[in-house]
């Protein structure tokens, strides 16, 4: 699957379906489409029922759908200063004196 075609669609080899079936229909029904292969020749799509595969999925969709939470802000989000790391730092420490 880590191919990528001209339509830029994941590709997956017949036995890497058999194999991840539940994966592929999950990915699907989350709207996301693969290409599969035989002999590394594009035979046929799994994807989304009835929503074309090429038109592209917007914030909106993933509401409506439920994945996904609606922003609360809306306005601009305007980002922090930037925090200088040294190398070694434990993620931990650093997100307690970002937090204070």
């Amino acid at each position: 699957m880590a191919r990528k075609g001209p339509a830029r669609r994941p590709h997956v080899g017949i036995r890497a379906l058999r194999e991840q079936a539940a994966t592929f229909v999950k990915r699907a029904q989350s709207g996301d489409a693969v290409v599969i292969t035989v002999n590394g020749e594009p035979v046929a799509e799994l994807g989304p029922i009835g929503k074309t595969i090429d038109s592209p999925t917007t914030i909106a969709d993933l509401v409506a759908r439920g994945v996904v939470i609606a922003p609360r802000r809306v306005n601009g989000y305007r980002y922090s200063d930037p925090i200088s790391v040294h190398s070694g730092a434990r993620i931990d420490q650093i997100l307690r004196e970002v937090r204070g």
